[in-house]
């Protein structure tokens, strides 16, 4: 199996895990928030959210969303909202979600985009070309991305980007709120190949995920 440095986030929320015991899934992401959790700089999100680690994302993710003919999009979640606010949205109504209320509150007044209080696993979702989910499955259980799975299906969206590494060799099981690679293809997910991959050119840890990208599946085929 292939060796990899330590990620921060993960490395943060082993350090404070018992400070997590009992709470719900919106109280698990609202303390990583109100305490940075996940150790960037630029943003709440994550280190993955800042600018100088999405430069090839907001060149590309535009060119995508054009060739699916893309004219609604739901990015859940869409946490501080730092990068994407740098991505051009010509023609696409944009919705921004996320479980964290304080988020939702902050980018309202930041920003002139609609963005709701959402659940992913289990809040009625915007019916949308798109639902863009990057950096968010890798911190759920499985349980969860089952029913976030289930949840997106209800909602009749058509297409799901999320996050997925095409070298992972093994799909691990956490508690919400810590973090590890997830292979789509692979169990307990067995979702097939992505239509289509956007290589992000994660430098993250060195270089040690370089094969992390955003995979596209048709939601209503996923298991």
């Amino acid at each position: 199996m292939k060796q990899r440095p330590p990620v921060k986030a993960k490395a943060q929320f082993d350090q404070r895990r018992k400070e997590f015991a009992g709470l719900d899934l919106s109280s698990r992401f609202t303390r990583i928030r109100d305490t940075n959790l996940w150790g960037a700089e630029e943003s709440v999100s994550g280190l993955g959210s800042e600018l100088a680690a999405t430069a090839k994302l907001r060149d590309e993710l535009p060119k995508l969303l054009a060739d699916l003919g893309t004219k609604s999009l739901l990015d859940i979640p869409c946490g501080d909202f730092r990068w994407m606010n740098h991505v051009d949205m010509t023609g696409i109504h944009y919705v921004g979600g996320d479980i964290v209320e304080a988020l939702v509150e902050e980018n309202r007044a930041k920003y002139a985009r609609e963005f709701l209080r959402l659940d992913l696993c289990a809040d009625a979702l915007p019916q949308t070309d798109v639902v863009f989910c990057r950096d968010c499955l890798v911190h759920l259980s499985f349980a969860n991305i089952v029913r976030a799975v289930a949840n997106l299906k209800r909602s009749g969206s058509m297409w799901l980007l999320t996050t997925h590494f095409l070298e992972c060799e093994e799909n691990v099981d956490i508690e919400d709120g810590d973090w590890r690679m997830l292979n789509f293809e692979l169990a307990p997910f067995h979702w097939g190949a992505p239509e289509r991959v956007l290589v992000e050119g994660c430098t993250e840890s060195g270089g040690g995920y370089e094969d992390k990208t955003l995979g596209l599946w048709r939601i209503e085929k996923l298991m």
